[in-house]
């Protein structure tokens, strides 16, 4: 079965190794599935200290190797050179995508994916571990214990699928701005309750994340803004009434397993549910903690949609992603 991507930022560059050539640079985590080799090169697989990924691990991801990538350039803390290319097939990616590919138009009706595959991939923070590096953020330096955000699960996006379904009918200077200057994109208009609830369950909208998600996910969802986000946070409701929120409170400051999560989702909605579930987890000052659940679905999503349904509509994913990780409490640890 072939394993989905989590999608989200995509920076075009060149990076020079070696002999000038252009790579995709990109942003986010890239999760190993096994111990794959580490190479400072891909052609000649020179590998000084004979590095490793390991599986479960979690590293930063700095470029694909060309627009529709064979290898990814992460980086391997305490290897000289610390930047390092491996195998795309070694593992999964948090976080980012490779290039682009032709969108859908922005008002295609939704259609149910073929073979059952994802259809959106839905993809929910916790955002204590989240801040332990991204500390200088608003929506980080103002989180306290009493925090929505310190026990329940945070809105990262709903993202249409196919790999590559971004920007759809966007123009060049959103684009652009989309690549970090967020503040400059058009506001997401929204009514009272829905921007009230979003700026709750969104805390990255302190630092407009939710018109980030609009122009690059959202603008291929088929709906408008309102109905977007309406949609968005009426599953995120069904999860934080759900025994995964509550598993994850209880277990604050302690180690939850895939296996655990997955078992929570399948008690709250349903057998089968918890395979359509992948854990990330990244690493800080040698702590794993779990930063990001995604969730497969396959639609149609409306106002009324039962999670459990879009999950179970969904193909299940091979990999559970990082093993296990620490859930983080507020605050830098």
């Amino acid at each position: 079965m072939r394993t989905w991507l989590v999608l989200g930022t995509v920076l075009a560059g060149v990076v020079a190794t070696g002999a000038a050539r252009a790579e995709t640079k990109l942003s986010g985590t890239f999760v190993a599935d096994a111990a794959c080799p580490a190479t400072q090169a891909i052609k000649s697989s020179k590998n000084p200290g004979n590095v490793s990924t390991e599986a479960g691990q979690s590293y930063d991801l700095v470029a694909g190797n060309k627009d529709e990538p064979t290898h990814y350039m992460i980086r391997v803390p305490g290897a000289d050179p610390e930047r390092r290319w491996v195998k795309i097939n070694c593992g999964h990616v948090s976080g980012a995508a490779t290039a682009p590919t032709t969108p859908a138009a922005p008002d295609a009706p939704q259609k149910k994916a073929a073979g059952g595959k994802p259809e959106y991939v839905f993809a929910l923070s916790w955002q204590p571990a989240f801040c332990e590096t991204k500390s200088k953020k608003t929506e980080c330096r103002t989180m306290t214990g009493a925090s929505f955000a310190a026990t329940n699960f945070t809105l990262h996006g709903l993202w249409p699928q196919p790999n590559g379904n971004f920007y759809c009918a966007v123009n060049a200077a959103d684009r652009a701005n989309d690549k970090g200057n967020w503040q400059d994109l058009p506001p997401v208009n929204l009514d009272g309750a829905t921007r009230s609830e979003l700026d709750k369950v969104m805390p990255g909208a302190a630092s407009q994340l939710e018109r980030h998600e609009w122009i690059k996910h959202g603008t291929c969802y088929g709906k408008d803004q309102q109905a977007y986000f309406a949609d968005a946070l009426a599953l995120m409701r069904q999860v934080n009434a759900s025994p995964v929120r509550a598993l994850f409170e209880k277990n604050i400051g302690g180690e939850l397993t895939a296996d655990q999560i997955r078992s929570a989702f399948d008690s709250a909605f349903g057998k089968g549910t918890g395979d359509r579930v992948r854990v990330s987890c990244f690493n800080d000052r040698g702590r794993r903690m779990i930063g990001e659940l995604t969730l497969g679905l396959a639609g149609p999503i409306e106002p009324n949609s039962s999670l459990k349904d879009l999950m179970l509509a969904s193909a299940p994913t091979d990999n559970a992603g990082c093993p296990r990780g620490e859930v983080d409490r507020v605050g830098l640890q």
